[in-house]
């Protein structure tokens, strides 16, 4: 029995994510970031790798202006590792936290992927997928033992065009400032992480609903960060919908810092305090500025039967993304006081991403 595609690209994800060798497409593939010398030399057996960066990474190490690296953003771009390139050197190429350490890179030489680009390209969506720095060694998979293989354009599909999610629990849930509150648990069917809604009071799903689409932020909503609005907006979305005559819903969604995962947030933060903006942080990573998938939240909102919400909110993709998705939207403003912190980055979103600020 064959196993499906989508299913093999999911499992070519988590494998990624632990550090083993990948198939994809026509190559075989090995995370940058998590690479040790006897995984490198693993996937080295027959061939030395390359490096597989985006066009966003290419262009901040100056690749441009090689042919081979001159590729529109999404397309990735191909480093030859030449032999002083090593696992060192390599780590630094990919990771932009270190170019302070490390300014003096290259001369690089880059070649073009001809055949190899739809499987660079998938490539790179299984490391985004599972939340690593987008950059792979690679080589040609004939000449690697990989731990699993998916199709390229199965690993092209993540995430699925159309969410599909199901409802896996329910509780009460008071909290601090709205005690009338249920909990409702959708598990995702591609495998992801489960994601919240909140159901403050008596939503009436057959009118518009007031909600809140809000993205986790461990460092804003647990820890109190002040490098950030998350915390206030999440608190203050609770308290507005708990006052509001009909209730509302919450969708408390596990997309870290606009769906590039914990840790690459946290070296976007690091990249912050070089003196990078939060749009050239993520860019810089080799991101978008905005990878979230707001699909999700439609699919969620329409389990609970909803099709039309006063979308609390200052970011007109999340209205956008609704609407794409079938749903009514209007806009209502969510914005909170900036504080030293978190001013510029405020302006940021304002200036660079188009927040209604």
């Amino acid at each position: 029995m064959s196993i499906a595609a989508d299913f093999l690209a999911e499992a070519a994800s988590d494998a990624l994510r632990r550090g083993r060798i990948v198939g994809v497409g026509q190559l075989a593939v090995l995370s940058a970031e998590l690479a040790d010398a006897d995984a490198l030399a693993a996937l080295e057996a027959t061939s030395r790798a390359g490096l597989i960066i985006t066009a966003r990474r290419a262009a901040v190490l100056n690749l441009a202006n090689q042919i081979a690296a001159a590729a529109p953003d999404p397309e990735p771009v191909w480093v030859d590792r030449p032999d002083w390139l090593d696992l060192p050197g390599s780590r630094a190429v990919a990771d932009p936290v270190l170019d302070l350490a490390t300014p003096f890179k290259g001369p690089f030489r880059t070649r073009v992927l001809a055949g190899d680009a739809a499987s660079a390209r998938a490539a790179i969506v299984l490391a985004k997928h599972a939340g690593l720095i987008p950059a792979v060694y690679a080589v040609p998979l004939a000449g690697a033992a990989a731990a699993v293989a998916c199709p390229a354009d199965a690993a092209l599909a993540l995430p699925p065009a159309q969410a599909r999610v199901q409802v896996s629990a329910r509780a009460r849930l008071p909290l601090a400032h709205a005690e009338h509150c249920q909990v409702v648990a959708f598990r995702p069917a591609d495998g992801g992480p489960e994601h919240l809604a909140l159901l403050i009071g008596d939503p009436d799903p057959g009118r518009p609903v007031l909600a809140r689409i809000h993205s986790s932020c461990l460092t804003g909503d647990v820890l109190g960060s002040l490098k950030c609005d998350c915390g206030p907006q999440l608190h203050a979305a609770i308290a507005a919908i708990a006052a509001h005559a009909g209730g509302g819903i919450l969708l408390y969604l596990q997309q870290e810092g606009r769906g590039i995962g914990l840790l690459n947030k946290l070296r976007a933060y690091a990249l912050q305090d070089q003196g990078w903006d939060t749009v050239d942080a993520n860019t810089r990573l080799g991101f978008e500025p905005e990878e979230r998938d707001f699909g999700l939240a439609a699919a969620m909102l329409q389990a609970l039967g909803v099709a039309s919400v006063a979308l609390m909110t200052n970011n007109p993709l999340k209205v956008a993304g609704l609407a794409a998705h079938g749903l009514a939207v209007s806009r209502v403003a969510h914005d909170m006081p900036a504080n030293p912190h978190n001013a510029a980055y405020l302006a940021t979103k304002r200036d660079r991403q188009g927040h209604l600020l």
